[in-house]
């Protein structure tokens, strides 16, 4: 039997198959699903502050997948330690935290508070978000100041730092190398396409925030290229994501140079939607003789 399992920072993953953030809340909705599929959860994205968010409409769904300007909306992270973390225990799976900052300071904050916190498994550093303005873009499109940020936030917590870069850049592996440099132990692509939608009818953005970023099955070949062109410029851990719907998809992500994946856009269909993964990626493997991902892993370089 194929062993689906994977290594990230030196702890086994019983998949390959990490919930994106934004896209299972803080776990508190999903009791009713099979956490077995799962091999990590991202939190929803936490800043020091509770956030609102954008305003209303903030999805819109178009033929090519989906756009949302849900604005990092969050409790903020007092509150989630407090009130959500207890929750999440309960779930019995890998917790992985998303966090972002307005500000250097903000980032370095939520770092310190964080790492004490036994129950983290890692942090995700949220660069890269396309729909809230100060909120991370200019860090996560400027090799040197993602450089100088990953290094301070790397300096404050002992956890291992992924650091989530944006494709909204000319070229995404100056990015990815410039996080390595300065200490992050992983980088996970892509996040959102900025992108938008006009209702012909108003004449008028569909969108609260006008723009939104862009989600889905039509983002994919971009992430696959992102994550090949990635894999050949650095040597630590590629989280792949970007429409990951199928266990085709998962092989497609690990051939490019993946060492796991994120599901994101896909749970709003199918909350279970790890689940046929996880049996379609053992079938996918057992038919096709690989023993393990890490055979694959590459392989199209």
């Amino acid at each position: 039997m194929a062993d689906i399992s994977v290594k990230l920072f030196g702890q086994k993953l019983n998949t390959p198959l990490i919930v994106a953030s934004g896209t299972f809340g803080y776990g508190d909705e999903y009791d009713f699903i099979d956490t077995a599929s799962i091999g990590a959860f991202c939190t929803k994205g936490l800043s020091l502050d509770p956030r609102e968010g954008n305003p209303t409409p903030r999805i819109v769904e178009t033929e090519y997948g989906m756009i949302n300007s849900v604005g990092l909306q969050n409790v903020g992270v007092k509150r989630f330690l407090e009130e959500k973390l207890p929750e999440i225990k309960k779930l019995n799976m890998k917790v992985i935290v998303n966090f972002f900052g307005n500000t250097e300071q903000e980032y370095l904050r939520l770092a310190e508070m964080l790492d004490g916190v036994k129950e983290v498994f890692a942090l995700e550093m949220n660069v890269s978000c396309p729909n809230v303005e100060k909120c991370g873009l200019a860090f996560g499109q400027d090799p040197k100041t993602l450089s100088r940020i990953t290094a301070a936030v790397k300096s404050k917590t002992s956890k291992p730092l992924i650091v989530k870069l944006t494709p909204n850049v000319t070229d995404i592996t100056e990015i990815a190398k410039a996080a390595e440099g300065a200490g992050a132990d992983a980088v996970s692509m892509i996040n959102t396409i900025k992108a938008m939608a006009i209702d012909i009818k108003t004449g008028k953005p569909i969108l609260g925030n006008i723009t939104g970023g862009l989600s889905g099955k039509a983002v994919k070949p971009v992430a696959v290229r992102c994550v090949y062109e990635t894999a050949k410029a650095i040597k630590i851990p590629i989280i792949g994501l970007g429409g990951i719907y199928t266990a085709e998809d998962v092989i497609e992500f690990f051939m490019a140079g993946a060492s796991a994946v994120q599901v994101g856009s896909a749970i709003f269909s199918d909350p279970d939607v790890c689940k046929k993964i996880c049996s379609d990626l053992k079938d996918y493997c057992n038919n096709n003789k690989i023993k393990k991902l890490d055979d694959i892993r590459g392989s199209a370089l």
